[in-house]
């Protein structure tokens, strides 16, 4: 990915509330998960805690992270889960594999206080900024955070932004003539039917992107998504917009040939079609660059607090976001891994090519956006 520089930061606010919590973490009465004084579940990091191997340990003895709309080909999820297992013992629960973000939250504030209630959580940016806002997530720091750019962070650590891509469009080429390259093209006559999302932009966050994307490439703004809204009504008032949402396995079957998704996705499809015979090319949009990231979150209510902050501090260590880089997706902590050294430079270099450096929408924009897109999505969609 283009390189991320971090504004100036003055990280003393951020050390201050981090050091009021870890006082606390230690002064919490008996956590029946280690038989100690430290409780995981107010730990906002792991020093607070007693260090990494008292975090494993506690995680350990909870035996179980339950997690939420992970699939296993999405960001190189199916090695994280499995090298997480491998090194900490813990067995690694994932309910509704093809969840949304809004599917993950729904959980989180039906469930609270009950045993299955997801520990963790993967949130598109603006549904982890919600999520905060509602008082549903712990703060928590994993090694590395201050390392992440102010942008992709809370400054007290409830959600932190761990992978990333831009919007892009995957393509059959055995069943697609010419692959279309821009927003503009998709209006062609010749994808009557063809061009579809991966969800529903009220639910999914790569459906806002595409959306955001969209409205990027028509005139609009990280202040004004809805001629994006009204690009894929117009899409859909020509009938190259289906209403199918786009899968791995709609693709197979030629549902879905032109897919709207985060490039480190159809990448990542690439060579997966490619021993089934689908010809399938990715290109990131011309005229509608937009990237985001998806942000790492725990449940306040977490059943297992430790296995909640150990998989964290996994997913932000250098063997975590090199597994993302292996994936296609951008980690969030690549510049400084690069600095140090550490980043895994061959996946680097298959990455989907992009030129220019991305910008991103704020809190306040992506909140707006969102109720735009409640509000008439619907209608557009429906044609």
């Amino acid at each position: 990915m283009t390189v991320f520089l971090p504004r100036t930061a003055v990280l003393t606010g951020v050390v201050a509330v981090a050091a009021a919590f870890a006082l606390s973490a230690c002064t919490t009465g008996p956590d029946a998960s280690t038989g100690g004084e430290k409780n995981a579940a107010t730990a906002t990091t792991a020093e607070a805690f007693g260090g990494i191997n008292a975090l494993a340990t506690a995680a350990k003895q909870e035996g179980t992270l339950h997690a939420i709309a992970l699939p296993r080909d999405w960001a190189n999820y199916g090695a994280l889960i499995d090298g997480f297992k491998k090194k900490y013992g813990i067995k690694v629960e994932v309910e509704n594999p093809s969840g949304a973000s809004q599917d993950e939250i729904s959980a989180v504030t039906s469930r609270t206080g009950q045993d299955n209630a997801p520990d963790v959580l993967d949130l598109g940016s603006s549904f982890a900024q919600s999520a905060a806002q509602d008082g549903l997530l712990a703060p928590y720091m994993a090694a590395g955070f201050a390392d992440i750019p102010d942008v992709q962070r809370d400054s007290i650590g409830r959600w932190a932004n761990d992978y990333g891509g831009y919007i892009s469009f995957g393509c059959n080429a055995k069943r697609v003539h010419i692959c279309p390259t821009s927003f503009k093209d998709l209006l062609q006559p010749q994808y009557k039917g063809q061009v579809a999302l991966n969800g529903n932009p009220t639910k999914s966050g790569s459906a806002f992107g595409a959306v955001y994307a969209a409205a990027l490439a028509n005139g609009g703004s990280f202040e004004d998504i809805q001629p994006g809204v009204d690009f894929f009504a117009k899409l859909k008032k020509s009938g190259n917009f289906t209403s199918v949402e786009s899968t791995p396995a709609t693709v197979e079957k030629g549902k879905t040939p032109i897919s709207i998704d985060w490039d480190y996705l159809n990448a990542g499809y690439t060579n997966e079609f490619k021993s089934k015979g689908l010809d399938w090319t990715v290109a990131v949009p011309s005229d509608g660059k937009f990237a985001q990231y998806y942000s790492q979150a725990i449940n306040k209510d977490a059943p297992h607090p430790a296995a909640a902050r150990l998989w964290q501090e996994y997913l932000y260590s250098p063997e975590g976001q090199n597994l993302r880089l292996k994936g296609y997706a951008r980690p969030a902590l690549m510049t400084a891994m690069k600095k140090a050294g550490r980043l895994d430079e061959t996946a680097a270099a298959k990455l989907p090519k992009v030129s220019g450096t991305p910008s991103f929408p704020t809190e306040t924009q992506q909140s707006n956006a969102k109720v735009v897109i409640a509000q008439s999505w619907g209608d557009a969609a429906s044609g």
